[in-house]
């Protein structure tokens, strides 16, 4: 397994722009919520901006009635006649219903504010969930290949931890992306109105801090690249401890899997805290912003107030402004923490967009055939390998025609092609040369699905899903009865050990069939397979763990139950494809004899050694050849 490089990623993905294009399909049935979270997102900051203003009026009102009236303006007259009803002014009363009016407007800015956070609480999960099933549907479709390119912890972090990020930033985007910039330039205006030469102090922090913010971005985004690998690192080596438990604890290898762990987290925590180092700066150089902005603003406003006696700028004006000073240095402060946020999920996204642009390697032709008239099945001149840079190739000069119901026993060394051989049936990889027909047409001109719905295989290690044996039975058949599984059951020898079990067929399978024994999974994953009535079936050393007896119970089951179907046994034992229609045998990829038992016992060596060697007899000197 190994995973994309950079360039090949690059130029496979394109860039920032395309990524986010990509990613946004994703986004589909929750486009409303996601345009009415900015919407009220402004609204609300309409509202909150709205509240200073309506305070430095009433400030202005309170110094005229209270006897600073020479010092207002005609708009503060107008507004304290108008509330007088043309009577004498009425503090109190002038006080309430300013008041009311503010308390108005923070009520609906509360509201907007809530509804703005649920809109985006349902558009950014929404969207996380879209992406993850658009990536999962993706992966569904992936051939071997396709898969070999990633690991599979990299998946796992990929659709986990990597969505995860992708969906902070779009929460933040949507609504905090507009609520700091919105509030920024509102808050400008505002503060702009009330005295434009104070309001340019504001003008010069924002280069201060572009610039900084422009420094960390571009020295964090290349440690947030790597981090992530790091993590698909960690990952795995989590996932491979778990599975391998059994082992770890019988050679007593926990120490050494604590220290596999702890470099891998080591890697991850010494990357983020270089990140971290640097996004750090964040903080001290708002607070450089922010802190000496105020006291610009409190030194210059001050100034003002002396040298104009309270009368061009006014001591109530200064309290106004300062409120416009926090909102738009907080909202310069919420800019650089979206701006971190971004960084952090930039290499996020490119991982994403690396499976989602992953086109897989086999697909359906147009106008594919759905229908296969038997199981017939026939290599002519086939070679493979599994990836074009390999140095030899795995299969070679195959040449093989298997009849349709035959018995085709196929035997090797481990790493002689036996399972890289039926893989090319069900074009779970593809071949490199050559051509592999069923029912006498190339398996590429077929559906995938219908091809691979007309094979049944049965690994060694096969997998049985959590739910119950009969919930795992239907995998073969989604409508199969519970006579039909009994009968399948019966068929691969697993009915007895399953009716001793207290749920017997409601049983519930852990994870991965940890809850029963190697052979009976085997036989389990028999009786599924044969629930498919397939018109090939494929056993890859799928009765290793059953003994002998039972082994030969099962091919007896096959050949009176499936008469029709083509039967191909991968085997170490003889025993398993002595009564074959025809033996295979495999040699470092290449065919090295095909014969019945009887046939390959005269002369081929590599048979009659396995054979004399499995029974445990001297062989003949004259027979060995």
């Amino acid at each position: 397994m190994k995973v994309l490089h950079k360039k090949e990623s690059a130029t496979k993905n394109g860039g920032f722009i395309s990524n986010v294009k990509l990613l946004s399909k994703s986004i589909r049935e929750y486009k409303k919520p996601s345009i009415l979270t900015p919407l009220f997102v402004m609204i609300e900051v309409v509202f909150e901006c709205l509240i200073p203003w309506v305070l430095s009026l009433l400030l202005g009102v309170i110094d005229y009635v209270s006897g600073s009236g020479a010092s207002a303006d005609k708009f503060t007259i107008k507004i304290v006649d108008f509330m007088s009803y043309g009577g004498e002014p009425n503090l109190l009363l002038i006080i309430l219903q300013f008041g009311g009016i503010m308390l108005m407007l923070a009520l609906l800015s509360l509201t907007c504010g809530a509804i703005a956070g649920r809109c985006c609480a349902k558009a950014s999960s929404g969207f996380a969930k879209n992406l993850r099933k658009d990536l999962f549907a993706n992966i569904q479709g992936f051939s071997f290949s396709n898969i070999d390119k990633f690991s599979s912890s990299s998946l796992v972090t990929r659709l986990t931890t990597d969505v995860t990020h992708v969906e902070m930033s779009y929460m933040m985007i949507i609504r905090t992306a507009i609520r700091a910039p919105f509030m920024l330039i509102f808050s400008l205006v505002m503060a702009f109105s009330i005295n434009a030469k104070m309001a340019l102090i504001f003008l010069c922090t924002i280069p201060i801090l572009a610039t900084g913010l422009f420094f960390i971005m571009t020295k964090a985004i290349p440690f947030f690249h790597r981090i992530f690998p790091k993590y698909d690192t960690l990952n795995e080596s989590v996932e491979e401890n778990i599975r391998g438990m059994r082992v770890v604890k019988s050679y007593v290898r926990e120490d050494f899997e604590k220290d596999k762990f702890n470099r891998a987290s080591s890697d991850v925590k010494d990357n983020f805290t270089k990140a971290e180092k640097i996004v750090a700066m964040n903080t001290p150089l708002m607070n450089f912003c922010v802190y000496t902005g105020i006291l610009a603003i409190y030194i210059v406003g001050s100034s003002f107030i002396i040298k104009s006696n309270n009368s061009i700028f006014q001591y109530t004006q200064l309290n106004t402004f300062m409120s416009y000073s926090f909102q738009i240095l907080m909202s310069l402060m919420m800019v650089s923490m979206i701006m971190v946020t971004i960084v952090m999920s930039i290499p996020a996204m490119r991982r994403i967009a690396e499976v989602l642009n992953e086109k897989p390697d086999i697909v359906s032709p147009e106008n594919a055939l759905t229908d296969i008239a038997d199981g017939s099945v026939c290599f002519k001149d086939v070679c493979f390998k599994y990836s074009k840079r390999a140095d030899r190739n795995a299969l070679e000069n195959i040449n093989l025609d298997i009849k349709s119901g035959e018995t085709v026993g196929i035997i090797g060394s481990t790493g002689s092609g036996k399972s890289s051989l039926v893989g090319l049936i069900p074009r779970l990889y593809d071949v490199s040369e050559g051509v592999v027909t069923v029912g006498g047409k190339d398996v590429k001109l077929y559906d995938v699905e219908a091809l691979r719905d007309s094979v049944a295989m049965v690994l060694q290690k096969n997998v049985l899903f959590s739910g119950t044996i009969k919930e795992n039975m239907r995998w073969g058949n989604k409508n199969a009865t519970d006579e039909e599984i009994i009968e399948a059951c019966k068929l691969a020898q697993a009915d007895e050990f399953v009716s001793s079990f207290p749920d017997k067929y409601d049983t519930f399978i852990e994870q991965g069939g940890v809850n029963v024994s190697g052979g009976q999974k085997q036989r389990l994953c028999i009786a599924r397979a044969l629930l498919k009535k397939p018109k090939i079936l494929i056993l890859d050393d799928s009765t290793s763990a059953v003994d002998t007896k039972t082994d030969a119970l099962i091919r007896a089951s096959l050949k009176s139950y499936i008469p029709q179907t083509t039967k191909i046994i991968i085997a170490q034992r003889i025993a398993s494809v002595q009564d074959a229609d025809k033996i295979v045998i495999l040699d470092n990829g290449k065919i090295s004899a095909v014969g019945t038992h009887d046939e390959l016992m005269k002369d081929n060596a590599i048979y009659q050694g396995l054979y004399y060697s499995q029974n445990k007899v001297d062989a003949p000197e004259k027979e060995v050849k």
